[in-house]
């Protein structure tokens, strides 16, 4: 759908969806960084208040997530890891690599809502099939034994370990858009039967010392609209060679031109682009979808707000037009069918 067309889901509807998009969320994605941390926090409320106040074409309800447990977090993480981050005994080095300093005392229980709501979304999606997100998450960086690049444990894995120990699961896809690359993604699932890694990044980017993906699309620094969207299409075309029963969608923002982290030149209208062609691939196959936030650090932060704001409500969209075209687990009709 590179023409420029809209995409037939979005055009006027008027049956309504059944139900909302859910997106789980939490006051203290925002409240559980300090104020003083080198990250965007107010990012998370900010968003949650435009969702809250604007005029969506296509309602979305925010759900609270619960704790991930220590079992769900050793999927994928080291028993000393997860234990040493849990009774606040990691290094002064390992905080570091982490970043988001200064901890508060609520980071820990932060930490594990995010993972509950990455999880809680993705057994939203296997029980009513469709599309569903966590506002936060896509913490690509952390790897097994380590935390990096504001980090701690990898939902993303964690979510696809978790959809694979499923009997009616074969194949997982992990789409990773964020500008920087998802290394401890690779990592972590990189002996994974039945997972599929892909990543669209900026090469000359963090992390600096990079774990090969599955399939790595890398775009040299300054890369705008064109060259980021046939990018973005090669990674649906290997998506689609690889038919997963559930993809998890990366929607970090950060390729922005206006992002301080980013080195890309994406307009808003190429991010939005780039969201639709993904949620058309998932329309159109009647694919389950789990939406991971992801970065954003534009300056000003209301360029990142504005670009997540259009990713979920096209994604509301896209969610009411799969509810009235499949079934349960996100299946078309016409293919139970057969």
């Amino acid at each position: 759908m590179r023409s420029g067309t809209t995409p037939p889901w979005l055009e006027d509807d008027p049956v309504p969806p059944k139900s909302p998009l859910s997106i789980w969320y939490h006051d203290l994605y925002t409240m559980g960084i300090d104020p003083t941390a080198r990250f965007p926090r107010d990012r998370y409320k900010m968003l949650e208040e435009r969702i809250r106040d604007a005029p969506l074409p296509s309602p979305i309800e925010f759900r609270e997530p619960g704790l991930a447990s220590a079992d769900d977090l050793l999927r994928v993480h080291g028993p000393d890891y997860v234990d040493r981050f849990l009774s606040g005994r990691l290094s002064d080095r390992e905080i570091n690599r982490i970043g988001l300093k200064p901890w508060r005392s609520s980071f820990t229980q932060r930490t594990l809502l995010i993972m509950g709501g990455s999880i809680s979304a993705l057994e939203h999606v296997f029980q009513h099939g469709g599309i569903s997100g966590n506002m936060a998450g896509g913490t690509h960086h952390s790897h097994a034994d380590f935390g990096s690049g504001y980090c701690v444990f990898n939902d993303i894995a964690i979510c696809a370990k978790i959809a694979l120990e499923r009997e009616d699961v074969e194949r997982v896809a992990v789409l990773d858009l964020d500008v920087h690359q998802g290394d401890g993604t690779a990592a972590t699932l990189r002996d994974t039967p039945g997972a599929l890694t892909v990543s669209v990044h900026c090469e000359a980017n963090f992390p600096f010392r990079k774990v090969a993906s599955d399939f790595d699309l890398p775009l040299p620094a300054g890369a705008g609209d064109s060259d980021y969207l046939d990018r973005v299409q090669e990674g649906l075309d290997i998506v689609s060679g690889f038919s997963p029963d559930v993809l998890l969608f990366q929607a970090g923002v950060d390729a922005l031109a206006s992002d301080a982290l980013g080195k890309l030149k994406v307009s808003r209208s190429g991010m939005r682009l780039r969201n639709q062609m993904v949620l058309s691939h998932v329309v159109d196959q009647g694919l389950p979808c789990v939406i991971f936030m992801g970065g954003g650090y534009s300056d000003p932060i209301k360029h990142t707000v504005d670009a997540f704001l259009d990713l979920f409500a096209d994604a509301a969209i896209a969610n009411g037009r799969m509810q009235r075209t499949t079934g349960l687990g996100g299946r078309h009709r016409e293919r139970e069918a057969v």
